[in-house]
């Protein structure tokens, strides 16, 4: 006699996922150049970048790999801030400047002064944060 107990097809069944209600979000996806900037931790450690491109209305945070968890959760506030600045109804560049002024700086982190700058594409930024630069 097997000790497995029968799976009950209620847990088995694959739901199918329907949202119904989101806070309002910029896209993810861009295929045209970026503006973005720098963050920092408190050790001046870039921990991600924060980009903008307005003709997809899109916006997002990229991070490098292999960052401790106090980094990697100090990046949560800029994330919300992606959220924020949506909600507020900025274009996302006009969020991006906010960021640039200090506007979401905190204990954790800070956006890099000076940092600002343009990458010709997202995957451009993203193989710059993957490679540490």
């Amino acid at each position: 006699m097997s000790s497995e107990r029968p799976v009950n097809p209620r847990f088995a069944e694959d739901l199918p996922f329907r949202e119904v209600d989101a806070p309002p979000a910029y896209g993810r996806q861009t295929g045209g150049p970026v503006a973005y900037l720098a963050v920092a931790d408190t050790a001046g450690t870039v921990i991600g970048y924060v980009w903008a491109n307005d003709a997809d209305d899109a916006a997002g945070w990229v991070v490098p790999p292999g960052l401790p968890p106090r980094a990697v959760n100090a990046g949560a506030s800029w994330l919300r801030a992606l959220r924020s600045g949506k909600a507020r109804g900025l274009a996302p560049t006009a969020l991006l400047a906010e960021l640039a002024q200090g506007a979401n700086d905190n204990k954790l982190s800070h956006a890099v002064p000076g940092s600002r700058t343009e990458a010709p594409s997202l995957a451009a930024l993203q193989e710059r944060a993957a490679a540490g630069d």
